[in-house]
């Protein structure tokens, strides 16, 4: 069995120099595909909330990171994709690793959950590839047992459009890939 089947996918946090929180999600993502390590590192992910404010007499719209100077990102801990991670430009350390080349312990599903919830994100990664036109029944939530066609697919926020037939009438809902099996 290799190091990879071994371990699974789980979330960990970075801390990160204050202001280069994008930078290093960047920098994350071609590192791991460079070094072809898209099997170990999946989704880099910097919490942020759109923010408004009135300024002179206009309405501009912010993004306030929620955490900053911390990267969440989805990974198997091996010892190449720690070492290629710890070693991003901007990345000063794992959270919840205790020095020494000691591997940093994963936030709890819970944790990871709530977080990305409150980002309008799933935290299930979904491995079926859904396209515009794909048929679903929709699993989970208020129209369960439902099917609908996809109008949308946001592969970033793992998100769908699906229009359902609502009493003779077609409605459009928004669903988590996890909450959509295709037919």
């Amino acid at each position: 069995m290799s190091e990879t089947e071994s371990a699974s996918k789980q979330w960990y946090v970075l801390h990160t120099y204050s202001g280069y929180e994008n930078k290093v999600k960047s920098n994350i993502e071609s590192r791991a595909q460079s070094m072809g390590m898209e099997d170990n590192i999946f989704r880099v992910v910097v919490p942020e909330q759109e923010s408004h404010e009135i300024k002179d007499g206009k309405d501009k719209v912010t993004m306030q990171k929620e955490f900053p100077g911390y990267v969440l990102v989805e990974m198997v801990m091996t010892d190449q994709a720690w070492f290629i991670v710890r070693n991003t430009p901007g990345v000063t350390g794992f959270v919840g690793s205790h020095g020494s080349g000691s591997k940093p312990a994963p936030l709890l599903p819970d944790e990871v959950e709530r977080i990305l919830r409150q980002l309008g994100m799933s935290a299930r990664h979904s491995n079926v590839d859904f396209e515009v036109g794909d048929v679903v029944t929709i699993v989970d939530g208020a129209f369960a047992k439902l099917t609908g066609k996809i109008t949308e697919v946001d592969k970033e926020k793992l998100k769908l459009k699906v229009n359902i037939d609502m009493f003779g009438r077609e409605t459009s809902t928004e669903l988590d890939y996890d909450q959509a099996d295709k037919i």
